[in-house]
């Protein structure tokens, strides 16, 4: 029997490759299922099922296509209503992969389908669970985001959870282990761990959620400081419950290099979103206008779903030399299949070709100080509300990233600003997100939050509330 963790950083998603006496199972596959093809070729090994945990929200599984290139039966728990051919598996029910056998446990309460799957070894021992988004390390999944299909409030949906925990995963011996399907940063959790790997024992002891002494504080506990879920979620769930456009199809159609001319009349033909992806200082030096950046090198896909939102909008790609299968690739991963094509060249060409370009004010955090006046200088803070509430720029307005859609209604465009946030990643987002609504008064300041630290702007270092933006 072999174990193996396919970790994505970028998604802090797990996905699971188990192989034994020849055969295999993947649960939880990402969306571009030819590593799990090379790694079973490579191996020896026939891919005999796909067993998924729920509905996944926050990315587009690689089901469908692994089922159709490899023939492996779809498995989901009870309650999956899927319009493809897959196995709504019977609560309790087992399949076997070579010597080792896999237990359903049908575990509602993220989802109403979600389900964890016991792995027993060759000796019939529980040897582990892939626990999905039931428990995490260091939390449990969030309970809000089914309640409209399951027709639940998320306190019914968190006592589900509750009864899912205490029943069928808390009676199971201390020594087995829990695989996850998310870690540290994933929307589906607040207060996950950085571990990826825990025995269920350790849990047992360090887990908040499995540690409330009631029903009723349990819900209290998980309900409690949840975030809107990004609005893509719910795009994802659909593709995975229907089905979607082959990958390769997806990675064919979006591998079209364009070149200047072409890429600007594709773009207003199809009211495609320029989407640039190369880090904060090239896009600052000089961009497209109107064109959104999402550095690559970051939480590119979370921030692509949580802010372009609508998985169908048609896009047009800016990248450095070689990124762009990388990119059309990472897109997938949470459903946006349209990309229509990529400048040919990247900015060297549309600077070759005389067209247009824009570029963002980005100043130091030392030029910030020199500039910094109490009570006059206008700050917006794109951090998140936890870490302005830690520590902030005295006076600084909180305006998190994740609501720009929201707040950017309320600035003035004649009233200047600065915007910053931890590091540059984020504020570069900000600012290319205001310069295509036409504001454009501002300063983004370079290196973030960290390096005004070192810097002698004034700053609060206690628990207080967000400054209220006028409107």
């Amino acid at each position: 029997m072999k174990i193996e963790q396919i970790y994505t950083g970028c998604l802090a998603q797990g996905a699971y490759y188990i192989t034994s006496n020849g055969e295999a199972a993947i649960i939880d596959p990402l969306r571009e299922v030819q590593p799990y093809l090379d790694r079973a070729k490579k191996d020896q090994v026939t891919i005999k099922y796909v067993f998924e945990t729920h509905f996944h929200a926050d990315f587009v599984s690689g089901h469908v296509d692994l089922a159709r290139k490899t023939g492996a039966k779809i498995v989901y728990g009870p309650n999956a209503n899927c319009d493809f051919d897959c196995i709504s598996a019977a609560d309790g029910q087992e399949f076997t992969v070579g010597l080792v056998t896999i237990k359903v446990l049908h575990t509602p309460g993220h989802t109403m389908e979600s389900s964890t799957f016991l792995l027993k070894d060759e000796a019939g021992k529980d040897h582990c669970i892939f626990s999905g988004d039931t428990l995490f390390l260091g939390d449990v999944g969030r309970p809000d985001l089914a309640q409209k299909a399951a027709s639940m409030t998320q306190q019914d949906l968190a006592g589900l959870l509750y009864e899912s925990l205490m029943n069928k995963i808390m009676p199971l011996a201390d020594d087995v282990i829990v695989y996850p399907a998310h870690g540290a940063g994933s929307a589906c959790g607040k207060n996950m761990m950085k571990e990826t790997v825990d025995t269920l024992g350790n849990q047992k002891k360090l887990n908040y959620a499995l540690n409330q002494p009631d029903k009723d504080t349990f819900i209290t506990a998980v309900t409690d400081g949840l975030l809107p879920p990004p609005g893509y979620f719910g795009m994802n769930v659909a593709m995975n419950k229907k089905g979607y456009e082959s990958f390769d199809n997806v990675l064919k159609h979006g591998l079209q290099p364009l070149e200047p001319i072409e890429f600007l009349e594709r773009a207003k033909l199809t009211e495609a979103l320029i989407l640039d992806v190369r880090n904060a200082s090239e896009f600052a030096t000089g961009h497209i206008p109107a064109s959104i950046n999402i550095g690559l090198k970051g939480d590119f896909a979370p921030w692509v779903g949580a802010l372009i939102v609508d998985v169908k909008q048609p896009l047009l790609l800016v990248t450095k030399g070689g990124e762009e299968e990388e990119t059309i690739t990472r897109l997938s991963r949470v459903g946006f299949d349209q990309v229509l094509g990529y400048l040919n060249g990247g900015m060297d060409a549309w600077l070759a070709a005389g067209k247009e370009v824009d570029t963002v004010n980005r100043i130091s955090a030392n030029q910030f100080a020199t500039e910094f006046v109490n009570n006059e200088t206008y700050v917006i803070d794109v951090r998140r509300d936890t870490e302005y509430a830690a520590e902030h720029v005295a006076d600084a307005y909180n305006r998190p990233l994740a609501f720009i859609n929201e707040w950017f209604h309320g600035l003035e465009n004649d009233k200047p600003f600065y915007i910053h946030c931890a590091g540059g990643y984020r504020s570069m987002i900000a600012a290319s997100i205001l310069k295509a609504r036409g504001i454009h008064h501002f300063k983004e300041i370079e290196g973030g939050y960290k390096a005004i630290s070192e810097t002698t702007v004034p700053r609060t270092d206690f628990l207080c509330q967000s400054k209220t933006m006028a409107s």
